[in-house]
């Protein structure tokens, strides 16, 4: 388990803290709608993180080629119909470019400087001349106005219940869901990013801006920064 992560709930855990039951429950949503409205049909995706397989599997009914990478096997397991890739994502170097490579799950807000540079390295090193990077942030509000929930139309309860301060601009997250027959907790570090603080991150990456794809902000489609 990494250092400041920790979750409970039946099933597997992974190093982050994630169950892989849990993820296996959890609907897509809009997201991938959201992917599809940014990115070319037929194009070639790396999706980073991809656990399961929540986001891989409706992009793949969508005509997409996806290639999942996770450093969970256990995770990797549940996804059908990829290339599937073990690893972490800050290691990953496939000699490859895509046509759009995806950072989702707030991966971006992890509280090691180091690891967040290495995530950027790595969509920067995988993304084609003319392709893009979409990466999922934070909402605004995310560590505060706490605690917060969320009923899901689909019948589970999310709840944010607390954001502590653990040093060095880092917050100590507990999230918990509540399922009819089963309950998890997860326990992470993220660190809140103003959009100028994003933004700065990326363009050391060699990364910018294109757009913002959702009002709130939180999902955003970045370009190489033509040298």
């Amino acid at each position: 388990m990494r250092e400041g992560h920790q979750g409970t709930g039946p099933g597997a855990i992974t190093p982050d803290g994630c169950a892989v039951e849990l993820y296996s429950r959890l609907p897509a949503g809009a997201e991938p709608d959201i992917v599809a409205a940014a990115v070319p049909e037929g194009a070639r995706i790396l999706e980073l993180g991809s656990g399961v397989g929540r986001m891989t599997h409706p992009l793949l009914e969508r005509g997409y080629t996806v290639t999942a990478v996770d450093e969970s096997a256990e995770m990797l397991e549940h996804v059908r119909g990829a290339r599937t890739l073990c690893s972490p994502i800050e290691d990953l170097d496939l000699d490859e470019r895509f046509d759009a490579v995806m950072l989702a799950s707030f991966l971006i807000h992890t509280g090691d400087v180091g690891v967040r540079r290495g995530l950027l390295r790595t969509c920067a090193r995988h993304v084609a001349e003319d392709g893009c990077v979409l990466i999922q942030r934070e909402g605004e509000d995310y560590h505060t106005n706490l605690p917060r929930e969320r009923v899901d139309p689909s019948g589970f309860t999310v709840r944010i219940l607390s954001a502590d301060p653990v040093g060095d601009g880092v917050n100590s997250v507990r999230a918990e869901y509540e399922f009819p027959d089963a309950v998890w907790t997860q326990t992470f570090r993220a660190r809140p990013l103003t959009r100028e603080q994003f933004e700065e991150a990326l363009a050391e990456a060699g990364l910018a801006v294109d757009r913002y794809l959702t009002d709130d902000g939180t999902w955003v489609r970045a370009v190489p920064v033509r040298r």
